[in-house]
């Protein structure tokens, strides 16, 4: 693909993955529109692109949102076509976790996950594809996780949202191939980002323990891997041979996976709450 004047909308383009993405593109001439509910974050964003974009041709847009909210990301929608023209790929990176034990979480904590997480997907997906199915084209790209392929200790929240994602990537595939639309969904490991550092903080021991024996990613690799994966127009996209390995694992022997989930769990219990039977 030829990036240059395609316009790209990405949801969750204040920090992260979306912002890597972003910075990538400008470079390389396309129209970006960053969405965010962050304002000052999002403004700081936009001045970053913007310094990357020399003489590419690439041109810079932001709006406010969040992409939770229907309306909101609606009227997004319409400053940023209102500016580039029709949305021609859509990265849909927005996302958090808030890794509590499931009981401990308060449903707030929960459904506001898989209000952002499944929900933005979900209606960022919903505002561009009339456009798309108009044009006969298009590339709509889903941020899941790892943790949306396997569930994880402490993400009673999150993990539903992703695997969600992935359902959802799975239906718009079917549904928007005949009309010439292309679908990835990323299903990307822990990334090195300010929101990570969040979770690193606050979560639970045995999260920590599993989280602890993959490496972090940086943004900016998660980001190349998923245009490449525009690029080639692929559906699943794993980054990391071995997380690819697990995710495998994970379809063929899940019992697998889950023994040594729990060993890792166990171990963790033994160690840091000897008084839990």
């Amino acid at each position: 693909m030829e990036w240059r004047d395609k316009h790209v909308l990405v949801t969750g383009g204040s920090s992260g993955t979306g912002l890597a993405a972003a910075e990538i593109l400008a470079g390389r001439g396309a129209r970006v529109s960053l969405l965010a509910r962050d304002e000052a974050r999002l403004s700081a964003a936009h001045a970053r692109v913007e310094g990357v974009v020399n003489g590419s041709g690439g041109r810079v847009h932001s709006a406010t949102a969040d992409v939770s909210d229907w309306s909101q990301m609606l009227a997004a929608l319409d400053s940023a076509t209102a500016e580039f023209g029709s949305v021609d790929v859509l990265l849909a990176c927005a996302g958090y976790c808030t890794p509590r034990a499931f009981v401990e979480a308060s449903t707030e904590e929960l459904r506001g996950q898989v209000e952002t997480n499944l929900m933005g997907a979900i209606h960022a997906a919903r505002a561009v594809a009339p456009s798309m199915i108009e044009r006969a084209g298009g590339q709509i790209v889903l941020v899941s996780s790892m943790g949306g392929i396997i569930g994880v200790y402490g993400y009673g929240g999150y993990s539903p949202s992703k695997f969600g994602v992935i359902g959802l990537a799975e239906v718009l595939r079917s549904e928007l191939k005949p009309h010439g639309i292309g679908v990835t969904v990323l299903c990307p490991p822990n990334i090195d980002t300010p929101g990570y550092a969040r979770e690193v903080a606050m979560e639970p021991a045995e999260t920590a323990r599993i989280n602890g024996s993959a490496k972090a990613m940086s943004p900016e690799s998660v980001a190349a891997r998923m245009l490449r994966a525009v690029e080639r127009n692929e559906f699943m996209v794993v980054p990391g041979t071995g997380n690819a390995l697990m995710s495998k694992i994970k379809g063929i022997a899940p019992w697998l996976v889950q023994s040594v989930v729990d060993h890792s769990i166990a171990r963790v219990r033994k160690e840091v709450r000897p008084d839990v039977v």
